[in-house]
Order: C-alpha cells, then structure tokens, then sequence
C-alpha cells in the first residue's frame, strides 16, 4: 500500500515524501557548505562576496527543499560560519562585521531555506491507495 498526500481542494496526488530530521539537516548542511567553500577555492571565487553568497543561497535553498521548516535557522547558520570564516574573513577566523552586514546575510540564508522547506509543511489529507492484482484471464490459464 503507497500513501499519497493531497492538499485540500485539490485533486492531484503526490507521493509521501520523507524530510531530514533536524540533526541530519544540520550535518548535511556542514557537509555541504564545506565542500562549496573548498569548490569556490578551487575555482578562484572565494575572495567574490557576492558571488560566494548566491552560491550560498542557492545551496541553502537546495537544503531547505529537504528539510523540515524548523532546521532552517540551523542550515542558515552553518552556512553563515563557511561563508564568515572562509570568504569574506579568510583563514577559518570568525569576526562580526557588524550588526547590519551580518545579520543580512544571516537573515538571507535563513530565508532562503525557509522558503523552500515551506511548501513540504502545508496541510495535506492523506490517501491510501491498494493496488489490488488483476485476475489472470480464463484463457491464460494452464491447466
């Protein structure tokens, strides 16, 4: 038996899609933000900060899309400490700086993979639907 959900209203089905916990959203995230700054390093686009933080955006919205709406804080802070300690301070050293610079870029990533962990955390009836045999026909069968 396949369970499907439908949102109220509407009659198009969609399979019942499992998100990441929150912990498992968290590590992913560290993960994944590590191996974006390693790629923009190699690329030579570290030092960019404005191409670095669409990168970063653009992850976290694909991280997001996985995840539950409540580890959107958490994917926008691993992503803020990556992006923090690796382009616009280099060298792994974390410095604020300042409120209305951080707490924008804070805010974006947190936005970004909020908005997308949202439309997986809209109401949905749930349908079962039995997939039931088809009865072999009379001239099929071998006696």
């Amino acid at each position: 038996m396949r369970l499907y959900y439908a949102r109220p209203g509407r009659r198009s089905y969609r399979p019942v899609v499992d998100r990441l916990a929150v912990s498992m959203s968290g590590a992913v995230a560290l993960v994944g933000f590590a191996v974006l700054t390693g790629a923009l390093s190699l690329v030579g686009e570290s030092h960019s900060v404005g191409f670095a933080l669409g990168g970063f955006a653009v992850l976290g919205a694909v991280l997001g899309a996985v995840s539950r709406p409540v580890a959107a804080p958490l994917i926008a802070v691993a992503g803020w400490l990556f992006l923090n300690g690796f382009v616009v301070h280099r060298y792994a050293s974390v410095e604020w700086g300042g409120t209305g610079t951080e707490c924008a870029r804070l805010g974006l990533l947190t936005a970004v993979a909020l908005v997308a962990s949202l439309p997986a955390a809209l109401p949905r009836r749930r349908v079962r639907v039995q997939l039931l045999a088809v009865p072999a026909r009379a001239s099929d069968r071998r006696v």
